[in-house]
């Protein structure tokens, strides 16, 4: 039997299916329950950036062009890596439209001989309530293509064992926190690995973004270097979130030091007074800062009370906090993320790890023995979005997960999600010789961190130990909270 049923709107997933699953023919099916209405999860996946959060992190998956959004008609090519440089670009067609209820998607151009993939939207045991989303795939490989039918299966699985991790979690955070606010929110630094996830995260709770950046690509253009920018296009926003700043993994020079420093002193001032000559000035502004406000060596564990340390780093999140705060003067209110080791393998530290410890060649850096403040990328955005929402975050944050682990424990938790030995280790010596002061500092920084703030409150953490983070956003999940057929 074809997913193409004569009556659409009976839905009976597994007993419907199971028939239909051939070797020529195979179905993918999985669902889960939602503790929204079917209304209100149909109304996030319609919502702008639901596509590039349900895209897992380890998949190389750019949007090329998207149009139409999920109505009939639209249309969305991506381009997906295969390895290296070589990709291949898709096209899908969205047909069936029903609000709340139905869309679906069906390749005109891709990888697969045919595609289809039914997104149903039904009530769940609680009735109005709560949501049974389930996600039907009718494929057919092109021919020859059965050598890789398996590994086509096991990317399936664990793209969507991400996928409804994701939507589970927004949801359950929403449902918590009430109707949304709609807010006008700026964000900087917004093609970075924190900025372009979290634009998603905020689009799909239902707030609009406006990017500040360099490029005319983005909704407002600035140079801080030349300290210009375009205020016309500031007005009407009410939320800031600033996140840009000079890269700091690198080794430093002199001339390196500098930028990095005024990037983030002299952009953040820059931008804090132009937003301070706005007829109405945005009411929240929040600022990206570090855990190495507190230095790179700490005795013991650093709450946000803790004052200000040595180092280079120290300095520069010192002056950034301080810039930021200047937003005080015309009313707003000020909250500074200071931000752990993010666990992402889309980019930063994890990004760079992943290559050297698949092939068999990670290890402990220096004595193993320093302490690592962690936090997974899905628990930042979700930080962000609790300081943009909730009115009485003010102040530090320390966005970090209450896990933290020596280096070496950390090495072995990765070799061990990767099933690679990690125990060839980086010598401190070499770490000073390659990378200087910056090796001293980022890698060889001993931080335990604890987020007092956030455990206060009662902050849910979707990933509170190591193994389960790089687990989920590696795609080496052991269970799932859904169904396969």
């Amino acid at each position: 039997m074809s997913l193409r049923r004569q009556n659409p709107l009976v839905f009976q997933p597994f007993r419907v299916y199971d028939d239909a699953m051939s070797a020529s023919q195979p179905t993918f099916l999985r669902e889960i329950n939602l503790p929204v209405s079917p209304g209100e999860a149909f109304a996030w996946h319609e919502r702008p950036g639901a596509f590039e959060r349900l895209r897992p992190p380890w998949e190389k998956v750019t949007v090329v062009s998207s149009r139409g959004g999920i109505r009939d008609g639209a249309r969305v090519e991506v381009r997906m890596g295969v390895a290296g440089p070589v990709g291949v670009n898709a096209v899908y067609r969205h047909e069936n439209y029903r609000r709340g209820e139905l869309f679906c998607d069906v390749q005109e151009r891709g990888p697969f001989a045919e595609w289809r993939h039914e997104h149903r939207f039904l009530p769940g045991d609680n009735g109005s309530e709560s949501c049974l989303l389930v996600d039907a795939i009718e494929y057919r490989l092109p021919p020859g293509g059965g050598v890789v039918a398996h590994c086509v299966r096991q990317r399936l699985e664990r793209a969507f064992d991400y996928r409804h991790a994701i939507t589970l979690g927004d949801l359950e955070r929403s449902a918590r926190a009430g109707p949304v606010q709609p807010r006008e929110v700026l964000v900087s630094g917004a093609t970075g690995l924190i900025g372009s996830a979290l634009v998603h995260r905020l689009t799909t709770r239902g707030h609009s973004v406006r990017t500040l950046g360099r490029g005319k690509a983005n909704d407002v253009v600035w140079d801080p270097a030349r300290q210009t920018i375009d205020a016309a296009a500031l007005e009407g926003v009410e939320v800031v979130i600033h996140l840009a700043g000079e890269p700091v993994a690198r080794r430093w020079t002199p001339s390196q030091k500098e930028r990095i420093m005024e990037s983030r002193r002299r952009g953040t001032r820059f931008l804090v007074e132009s937003l301070g000559k706005l007829p109405n000035p945005p009411a929240v502004f929040i600022c990206a800062s570090g855990i190495n406000y507190y230095g790179h060596r700490l005795s013991s564990a650093a709450d946000e009370s803790a004052p200000s340390g040595d180092g280079f780093l120290s300095e520069v999140c010192r002056e950034w906090e301080t810039a930021a705060t200047m937003a005080g003067d015309f009313g707003a209110r000020v909250c500074l993320v200071r931000t752990g080791i993010v666990l992402s393998p889309a980019g930063g530290a994890l990004g760079l790890m992943v290559k050297p410890f698949r092939a068999g060649l990670g290890g402990p850096v220096g004595s193993g023995t320093q302490v690592m403040s962690w936090i997974g990328l899905e628990d930042l955005l979700d930080i962000y979005l609790l300081a943009l929402e909730d009115d009485s975050m003010e102040g530090p944050v320390n966005a970090v997960a209450p896990g933290a682990v020596s280096n070496r424990e950390f090495g072995k938790t990765l070799g061990r999600v990767l099933h690679r030995p990690a125990v060839l280790p980086l010598p401190e010596s070499a770490v000073h010789l390659a990378m200087g002061d910056m090796g001293r500092e980022m890698l060889l920084a001993d931080l335990p961190v604890r987020p007092r703030l956030l455990e206060k409150r009662g902050f849910p953490f979707r990933h509170s130990g190591l193994e389960e983070c790089l687990r989920f956003t590696l795609g080496r999940t052991v269970a799932s909270p859904a169904k396969t057929a």
